[in-house]
């Protein structure tokens, strides 16, 4: 029995050795084929783990390793997690006691008396000592046996929340996501990220129904979650976005792993995506975008201003988007079928940018957006090739901020403010006052939010500094207005500083 790779390398090459096998493929086995096999061998793992596997237990190993774990196969993953859990299982018992431990010492203990005694020929002191030293450790042996009999009578139950957990610390993906129901997931994951993202409902809304049908099992299971291209000015979110959706799917910003397409404008540029060819210097450190897909497997691949990449780039991008796996320099089949795929593009910017340019009212500007979003699609198509849009499953346009939005984002900055302020023990009031002086001042609607953020580190953070570090220790409350082209601080102190202050004036 060999691996085809070995068959082709040892064997095939060798026509005489060759024509003496009879050459057959042995496919990997169905998800029901395998739970027979697990269920085969269920027995032989609880009797060298000591532990007892449930049949939820049996189905998770299988389901879970068939869903998560790439790059291997069926049975060989499924029992190297029902092997991994047992193992869990049963480490997680074999602490020692408190009372084991207490009678361990005192063991211990008495031997060292009984030796010092018998040193200084104090023979009767050291015979009591013996005697009380067989009597601990005849209490010490049954104290064993009667925890190695419970053993046997308890064992240990592995559960589909231990092979979960197994399977979490392989892939990365959070223990709460793989137990939580997908459905129950995405509904939390809309309602956060309408409280994170100002501004852009419909942009929040079409991601989260693209994912929504990806995990309800409808569309194809070896393209990748989504594939999305944003569209619109900059500072309007469009990366945020895709590092919440890191955050909340796939439980950290670590699980975005970030392209800047403007360093892929040469057509050379595109073999650094799969790896150098075998020959060119750096072809065994693998490529640049494979190498952290197969280090995790479940991210948020983002591809941050695509237009600007070569079309050789973009053509390599069309089989990731639709078989959902691409082969590196190495030969290696990398997996996307469990990434979601987010392009930036400012293509078209310019015309949202011209809409909010003249004074229109509410309702012309919302019809206006209407047609602004037709120019971009018409923009695009220009651009891309139509086997890219294709692929997409949406292409989604973000607006631009009007002053309302901008209002919601100086409360998101000033809640983390807030916090990091809450741990010097400071707090701080901003007034409504303010907070429309800091959005007069940082308007800019072909910005985005950047020019507001540094509106507020100019006419709060900044003078707020100053404050903290001429009085370091002060424990101040802090009543934030605006009056006139200036932000003004009222100070208070907190009640124990107060108190301090006037003991040491008493003194």
């Amino acid at each position: 029995a060999t691996t085809i790779d070995e068959y082709r390398k040892f064997i095939e090459k060798d026509a005489a050795l060759e024509r003496r096998f009879q050459k057959i493929q042995v496919a990997p086995p169905s998800t029901e084929e395998s739970k027979l096999i697990l269920d085969g061998l269920k027995s032989k793992y609880e009797e060298h783990h000591n532990c007892t596997y449930t049949e939820t237990a049996i189905e998770a190993a299988v389901e879970m390793s068939d869903r998560y774990i790439s790059g291997r196969f069926l049975p060989d993953k499924a029992i190297d997690l029902m092997d991994e859990a047992g193992a869990k299982a049963r480490i997680s018992t074999m602490h020692q006691p408190p009372e084991i431990v207490k009678h361990e010492t005192e063991i211990e203990t008495l031997r060292l008396a009984k030796e010092e005694a018998i040193g200084k020929q104090e023979y009767e002191k050291a015979a009591k000592l013996r005697d009380s030293e067989k009597k601990l450790r005849a209490t010490l042996q049954t104290i064993k046996l009667e925890r190695e009999q419970a053993k046997e009578e308890n064992k240990a139950i592995v559960d589909d929340e231990e092979v979960a957990q197994i399977v979490a610390k392989q892939t990365g993906v959070p223990i709460s996501r793989l137990t939580q129901s997908e459905l129950q997931k995405i509904i939390n994951m809309e309602k956060i990220l309408f409280k994170d993202i100002v501004g852009q409902e419909d942009a929040v809304t079409n991601v989260c129904k693209a994912i929504k049908r990806s995990r309800a099992d409808i569309k194809d299971p070896n393209r990748p979650i989504g594939s999305f291209l944003f569209l619109g000015p900059t500072g309007v979110g469009k990366t945020h976005l895709a590092r919440l959706l890191a955050i909340h799917l796939f439980g950290g910003e670590e699980a975005l792993i970030q392209v800047d397409m403007s360093e892929y404008m040469e057509k050379f540029a595109a073999s650094r995506i799969t790896g150098s060819p075998p020959g060119y210097v750096g072809h065994e450190e693998g490529g640049q975008l494979t190498e952290q897909v197969r280090q995790r497997p479940y991210c948020v691949v983002l591809f941050d201003e695509v237009e600007k990449a070569h079309p050789d780039v973009m053509n390599l991008l069309l089989q990731i988007m639709e078989e959902g796996k691409i082969t590196d320099s190495m030969g290696r089949k990398i997996d996307f079928k469990n990434t979601i795929i987010i392009m930036t593009s400012n293509l078209g910017a310019d015309l949202i940018r011209k809409s909010t340019e003249v004074g229109f009212g509410a309702q012309d500007n919302l019809l206006d957006y209407k047609t602004i979003q037709n120019k971009i699609q018409g923009a695009v198509k220009k651009h891309f090739k139509p086997e890219f849009l294709n692929r997409l499953d949406n292409c989604i346009i973000f607006r631009t901020l009007d002053k309302k939005a901008l209002k919601d984002v100086v409360d998101l900055e000033f809640k983390k403010l807030q916090d990091r302020l809450d741990k010097k023990g400071i707090s701080i009031t901003l007034d409504d006052a303010a907070k429309a002086f800091l959005v007069e001042k940082g308007y800019q609607p072909e910005m985005g939010a950047r020019p507001l953020k540094r509106t507020i580190e100019q006419y709060l953070e900044d003078p707020l500094a100053e404050k903290l570090l001429l009085n370091p220790d002060k424990k101040v409350n802090y009543f934030v207005s605006a009056d006139k082209d200036e932000i003004t601080f009222k100070e208070e102190e907190k009640e124990k500083d107060k108190d301090k202050e006037e003991e040491k004036q008493k003194k």
